[in-house]
């Protein structure tokens, strides 16, 4: 967790990070397909491996199958629990070439998917693929993923698993604080649950640059008063949250100590205006 951190400016890798986007949706659409449902849309997600993202084992046609992001490599691995394996090349592919040779590979070892999961995938074009940008992200979120587990070790009630939501790329893990939102259908998976949310982007429409987010659902009276850290602030256009900018975290003398510092006093802040 000491090691320095590289900068992620989205203007330097935003056609690079939009592919790593496309591909986390592909890998994210097949493990949603076949995964058993879980509560929250778990079963949709993908986790942060040592060599990039992972779907984790899910069943199909009989075995247990698991496709990796290999961040390392620049392949997608295709393991199966009957010992077959198989790569593919991340660079040099469109959305469609590489739907058609992930259903092509599958095929021949005895998978066949199903015809419509890939079927919105239709980009003909080669995406844009840096190594170098991917190498830094790489060692990023590695790194958040690290920092989240300490964070959400220390907690005693609830929490999620820390995932990635391919649809907006968000490294997060939720906490619940074990009660119910008032006038809301217990059995809405979700918004039935009072919870936080803390989170990992890499830029997106409402903030141009990676940042750290905190919600709380649903906000409480008096969220927003709470004294931020040096470079943390309140965001209000669109959503409410809590943003610490990446950079401000790569800057810090100890950037671990800054983020739990910041992920702990928002849980503690949200968890007592919630009781």
């Amino acid at each position: 967790m000491s090691q320095q951190l590289p900068t992620l400016n989205l203007t330097d890798w935003n056609p690079t990070r939009d592919t790593l986007h496309q591909y986390a949706r592909i890998v994210g659409k097949i493990r949603g397909r076949y995964m058993p449902k879980s509560k929250h849309w778990w079963h949709i997600t993908l986790s942060v491996s040592a060599r990039g993202f992972t779907t984790t084992p899910f069943p199909i046609a009989g075995r247990s199958l698991e496709l990796t992001l290999d961040l390392a490599a620049h392949q997608l691995v295709i393991e199966s629990s009957d010992g077959w394996s198989a790569s593919l090349p991340l660079a040099g592919q469109s959305e469609v070439g590489l739907c058609r040779r992930i259903s092509a590979t599958l095929t021949a070892a005895g998978i066949e998917l199903e015809p419509d999961i890939l079927a919105a995938f239709d980009g003909e074009e080669i995406l844009p693929y840096e190594i170098e940008a991917i190498n830094h992200f790489r060692q990023v979120i590695n790194w958040v993923d690290a920092a989240f587990k300490t964070f959400k070790g220390g907690l005693r009630e609830e929490t999620s698993p820390v995932q990635i939501f391919p649809h907006h790329m968000d490294i997060s893990m939720n906490w619940f604080s074990g009660r119910l939102v008032p006038g809301v259908d217990p059995a809405d998976e979700e918004s039935a649950d009072e919870q936080m949310n803390f989170g990992f982007v890499t830029g997106d429409d409402s903030i141009p640059d990676a940042y750290f987010y905190v919600t709380a659902y649903p906000a409480p009276d008096n969220w927003t008063e709470l004294a931020l850290p040096e470079g943390a602030y309140w965001h209000t256009e669109g959503w409410t949250g809590a943003v610490l900018p990446y950079a401000a975290v790569v800057a810090a003398h100890n950037p671990q100590q800054l983020l739990l510092d910041y992920l702990g006093s928002l849980q503690a802040h949200g968890k007592k205006l919630m009781a």
